[in-house]
């Protein structure tokens, strides 16, 4: 729902994420390769559960870059009303217990 406190022009960083996402499948990739040849099969595999993550994190990313951005209202479109039902709040100053 829109509110109207959101910024008009918010959008993902998705370019950045794409390569933190690259960053992170080539040390996966090295870290699995590098604790298979050295005889460390747990870690290993932690590192292919970690490269297997980051793939389909890069590829979810990909997509969203493919699909391009979606309607967004735009400043002109006023924000929702809320429901006329609901009882409004009356705002008070905070009284203070000095003089």
């Amino acid at each position: 729902m829109r509110t109207g406190s959101e910024p008009a022009t918010a959008r993902s960083a998705l370019r950045a994420r794409l390569w933190l996402s690259v960053w992170g499948v080539a040390w996966a990739i090295f870290g699995t390769a590098v604790f298979a040849l050295v005889g460390r099969p747990g870690w290993a595999a932690a590192c292919g559960v970690l490269w297997l993550v980051a793939t389909i994190d890069m590829a979810i990313i990909l997509r969203h870059i493919r699909q391009g951005p979606h309607y967004q209202p735009g400043p002109d479109v006023p924000p929702y009303r809320p429901p006329e039902d609901r009882p409004r709040r009356l705002r008070h100053p905070p009284q203070h217990g000095h003089p």
